[in-house]
């Protein structure tokens, strides 16, 4: 069973997201919150798998919520999901950087938002390609500042970088090892030791690390490309 904490401060939202997850045999939504502090709260009492929350929120918003919950070793098995009104809006990126999962937008259809709870739960990022590349386009339009220096990309191996590149332009696991001629088994390999070797949460770190290092230019691709 999938076990769901539900964040927005919209309690018509709320119902109608309740009632679609709970349609499903193997997802639960386990507690509610109408702000990002009894978000927080919600999930240190029920250590769900995952939290859908909305990006704004009274008293404490997803992000500042998100960096809580990230920050809080003990909860690094709940997965994060930003609820969003657009596709991509100012405060994605933000709430990516601070520990976030991936995002969905509010107006999804009813069969993409079970499919990325389950994808959530699974611990894969949430970031579909054509997602990822929209976010992409605003940060390199205009790049927020970091607010500390990214990790050095000095411990990968080429190959590593390489997958890293090829995350940051979108691609999922399939369309990587299509592109390298690997195996999903070995390109998914790649990834999980990217993430490990730079101690990002998920996927979606990598894309924010890919920008901030410099690895993946504003055009897309190597710097030099």
């Amino acid at each position: 069973m999938i076990r769901v904490v539900l964040a927005d401060d919209q309690p018509l939202i709320r119902a109608g997201f309740r009632a679609l997850l709970e349609s499903e045999e193997d997802i639960a939504v386990v507690a509610e919150a109408g702000d990002g502090a009894e978000a927080v709260r919600m999930v240190c009492a029920h250590r769900p798998d995952v939290v859908l929350l909305d990006v704004r929120m009274p008293r404490l918003d997803g992000i500042a919520a998100t960096r809580e919950l990230a920050a809080d070793g003990e909860l690094a098995g709940v997965h994060i999901v930003i609820l969003t009104n657009y596709a991509v809006d100012e405060y994605v990126l933000a709430a990516l950087r601070a520990g976030a999962g991936g995002f969905l937008v509010k107006d999804i259809e009813p069969a993409e938002l079970i499919h990325g709870v389950r994808v959530a739960a699974r611990g894969d990022a949430l970031l579909a390609p054509a997602v990822t590349r929209r976010l992409i386009e605003q940060y390199v339009t205009a790049p927020p500042r970091p607010a500390a220096a990214p990790p050095s990309l000095d411990v990968l191996t080429g190959r590593e970088r390489e997958v890293m590149v090829l995350v940051a332009a979108g691609l999922s696991n399939e369309e990587i090892a299509v592109r390298l001629q690997i195996s999903h088994l070995t390109a998914k390999t790649h990834v999980s030791r990217a993430m490990t070797k730079l101690g990002a949460r998920d996927r979606a770190q990598l894309v924010v690390y890919a920008y901030e290092s410099g690895l993946v230019t504003a055009r897309g691709g190597p710097p030099g490309d």
